[in-house]
């Protein structure tokens, strides 16, 4: 949904989908196709950031609401993070690795 960038914290905001083995995974809500949980993939102990490709435009999600799009993969080797997806590339160099956190279950 969003993308912060601090100078020792990378956030991505996002509306995430829970497994079943998720511990705060429930049951989708009627309508809903699976469980959603709004929360963020924080990279702390940053000590740089290299966007390869960026991009700003925006999509609609069902509902109308705009975001950035989505999240397609997210490798790591020897503390370099490198995620992609519809808003581009960027390289993450991090000593901790990510943490999800959880704002709001769906």
């Amino acid at each position: 949904m969003d993308i912060v960038e601090s100078a020792r914290e990378f956030r991505f905001v996002l509306e995430a989908v829970l497994m079943p083995e998720h511990p705060y995974y429930r049951p989708p809500v009627a309508g809903d196709q699976y469980c959603y949980a709004d929360g963020d993939l924080v990279f702390s102990e940053v000590r740089g950031v290299e966007w390869v490709d960026r991009s700003f435009q925006k999509y609609k999600d069902a509902t109308g609401t705009e975001d950035l799009g989505n999240i397609d993969s997210l490798t790591s080797s020897e503390g370099i993070y490198t995620v992609m997806g519809d808003w581009g590339r960027v390289r993450i160099h991090s000593s901790a690795d990510p943490e999800f956190r959880i704002s709001a279950t769906g």
